[in-house]
């Protein structure tokens, strides 16, 4: 199997492992039901989105810059620091699970510097980006927002130890003479996602908000906050950074994918104003008559559909998945603006 290959039925597996298993879900009702023949066909993966091929076990490690390094198993992606104390950790992914400390062993091997995790810093409590910090043990210095130790203390998951080490605005973490900056500017993603700047290795890590060379995860990223989800872009491009980590798929970012990024959701919001504008709801609403849900859902389906076709045009071939995703996020980008700004509300006379 060629590397790309590899790396592309890696990816695939990845995916899979972090989903639930949809048999188990349904006493296996769904066995035997798709094909080949039967599933839907999506664009073509630009090059431009993949990253680097996996290794045996894989994962891929590589430098950022200097003693900076990142891990990917081409779905999830995690980041470490060695210094003259120990390596920091940035978020243990369950997927990438034991090839975190695979990854570091070969990095420590090679530079004759240490192998042991001494901190880890949480980006958010997810168990999707934390769930293997168990992991390393309790002899850790854990660092996270304050609302990431609520929110891990109310999730009870002995995977995700609770931060030991706790910030509310901003602080910066001093390990090995190396400094990490670390910011939270209000709920976007989740309300305790946190902005991590490495200003002397020109990075910045803000995980599941721009996902390198592809559009969002279907729904906008499930993001808790659509408005300010739109905005933590703009307050990511204020950092002075070259490198950009963010959390998922198989490379790297740079400021030119963020401002894509960016022209993306700007081109899909005005859409979706275009679209409520545009699509008249009463035939879906005089086709259901007392079916109220019906009428809703088939007329925020076809403004969706209708926001999103100029879009997945334009992005197809720019960013992948483009074709796959649009349409659901034009449905919640819709629902913000109509019950979060209050666009196109009327009252009733």
């Amino acid at each position: 199997m060629s590397p790309s290959n590899r790396r592309s039925f890696l990816a695939r597996g990845v995916a899979l492992a972090a989903l639930p298993a949809a048999a188990s879900l349904t006493g296996g009702a769904f066995a035997g039901t798709a094909s080949a023949e039967t599933l839907p066909d999506y664009a073509p993966v630009p090059p431009s989105a993949l990253g680097p091929a996996l290794n045996e076990q894989g994962y891929y490690v590589g430098r950022v810059e200097k003693n900076l390094y990142w891990v990917t198993d081409g779905t999830y992606q995690a980041a470490f620091l060695t210094t003259r104390e120990g390596v920091v950790l940035f978020d243990a992914p369950p997927t990438i699970g034991h090839n975190l400390q695979r990854a570091i062993d070969q990095i420590a091997a090679a530079n004759g510097v240490s192998r042991k995790v001494t901190h880890i810093v949480y980006s958010h409590h997810h168990a999707d980006h934390l769930g293997a910090s168990s992991l390393f043990g309790k002899n850790v210095v854990r660092v996270g927002h304050a609302e990431t130790k609520r929110l891990l203390v109310r999730d009870n998951d002995p995977a995700r130890p609770v931060p030991d080490v706790t910030f509310e605005k901003q602080r910066t973490l001093r390990v090995g003479g190396e400094r990490i900056n670390l910011a939270w500017q209000g709920t976007n993603h989740t309300p305790d996602n946190s902005y991590i700047h490495l200003p002397d290795h020109g990075t910045l890590m803000l995980v599941d908000v721009v996902l390198p060379g592809w559009v969002p995860f279907y729904n906008f990223n499930l993001n808790e906050d659509v408005p300010a989800s739109i905005a933590a872009p703009a307050k990511a491009l204020s950092y002075p950074w070259k490198h950009f980590i963010g959390g998922h798929l198989g490379r790297l970012g740079t400021r030119d994918d963020v401002v894509v990024y960016q022209q993306y959701i700007t081109d899909l919001t005005d859409n979706v104003k275009t679209a409520l504008a545009t699509v008249d709801p009463t035939p879906y609403f005089t086709k259901y008559g007392d079916n109220a849900w019906a009428g809703v859902k088939t007329y925020l389906d076809a403004v969706s559909d209708y926001a999103a076709a100029p879009v997945v045009k334009k992005y197809t071939g720019v960013l992948a998945a483009a074709d796959v995703f649009t349409a659901s996020h034009a449905f919640i980008i819709l629902e913000s603006i109509r019950l979060d700004l209050g666009y196109g509300s009327q009252i009733h006379p």
